[in-house]
């Protein structure tokens, strides 16, 4: 999708600064970095470890508040919001799926994709009929039962990006979501993130060491000297 065919970015960051503290040196994280994510559009974050690129993930999904700079979700700027308003854009608009799982080891995955509806305060029917859809679409309908445990880890990680997507956020942020698993199992997750951008039209941005992945994705971008560039 073209940069413009939207009005305004799912989320867009200004001028990200952020650095950290350590003893007496100050480590420069981000400065001045922008980048806007459209819907329907797959964008990959490659960059070096220890450049910033889990910072700017949980920056961008006001997880974490930048030094200076303004991130805007749909357009409205986030830094005068309260935790509470903060919190609650999260849990409707901004879905997360890490390189591990991390899904309840004592619920079954349908459970575990039901927890963040619950939440949200939909309805126990509502829950249940969602996540038997969105396990089904992943391929999972037939283990909508079975606990974290009892599941592969392509299954697992599958499970994971459904209950990211449970709530039918605006933008997904993924950080290194492939990068457990071996080649052919990471290609059929993937493969499933992709099939749910062009489904559901989320933005989705990915961090990622796998350059054969993330040239499959429709824009690439990296970190360099704190500033995000695009690359060809």
């Amino acid at each position: 999708m073209e940069q413009g065919a939207e009005e305004v970015p799912v989320v867009y960051l200004h001028e990200i600064k952020r650095q950290y503290t350590q003893g007496e040196t100050k480590l420069v994280i981000l400065d001045g970095a922008k980048l806007a994510l459209w819907a329907g559009q797959s964008v990959a974050l490659v960059a070096p470890s220890g450049s910033g690129k889990s910072t700017l993930l949980h920056i961008a999904g006001l997880l974490e508040s930048p030094d200076e700079g303004e991130v805007y979700v749909g357009g409205t700027a986030t830094s005068g919001l309260s935790d509470v308003e903060r919190t609650q854009i999260r849990r409707t608009d901004i879905g997360f799926v890490y390189q591990s799982h991390r899904l309840l080891p004592e619920f079954t995955a349908r459970e575990n994709v039901m927890l963040p509806q619950m939440i949200r305060g939909l309805k126990r029917s509502e829950t249940i009929s969602r996540a038997r859809e969105i396990l089904g679409y992943l391929g999972l309908g037939d283990r909508v039962t079975h606990r974290p445990a009892e599941l592969s880890g392509g299954e697992q990680q599958r499970v994971a990006i459904a209950r990211a997507v449970a709530n039918a956020p605006r933008v997904l942020f993924a950080d290194e979501p492939t990068g457990n698993l071996d080649p052919h199992t990471a290609d059929h997750v993937f493969n499933a993130l992709m099939q749910l951008v062009k489904a559901t039209r989320v933005a989705m941005l990915i961090a990622t060491h796998n350059m054969a992945l993330a040239d499959r994705m429709d824009r690439r971008v990296s970190l360099e000297n704190g500033r995000v560039i695009e690359l060809d």
